[in-house]
């Protein structure tokens, strides 16, 4: 029973991390979101010529080019969101049960031994 107890800690403790990563990657994504939306803003103001950051240099860029590469990074950024909603689910379903089973693990047994 203690090797299971223990088994089952370490379970939750490495879902919980698993969960943390995932949430700091979210959040990574979340910005990245804002940036281009705030880009694809000041992109379609622009009356004159529009650049885009190459590292440290800027490069003079088409506007309607510009506007698609934008667009096609918000969209590989909504798939990966995607994606990791559907691994939260999977972590956050497996720390339920690993809960669960913790819960039956540390709950005194009634109605044995005497």
């Amino acid at each position: 029973m203690a090797d299971d107890l223990e088994k089952t800690l370490g379970e939750v403790q490495n879902l919980n991390q698993q969960l943390q990563m995932l949430l700091m990657q979210r959040q990574t994504f979340t910005a990245q979101q804002r940036e281009i939306k705030l880009a694809l803003d000041e992109v379609e103001q622009a009356a004159g010529d529009v650049y885009k950051s190459i590292g440290p240099i800027l490069i003079k860029s088409d506007k309607a080019k510009l506007v698609q590469e934008l667009g096609e990074t918000n969209e590989q950024i909504e798939l990966h969101t995607k994606a990791m909603d559907s691994q939260e689910k999977r972590i956050k379903d497996a720390l339920t049960a690993a809960h669960a089973k913790l819960q039956k693990l540390v709950k005194p047994q009634h109605g044995t031994g005497g």
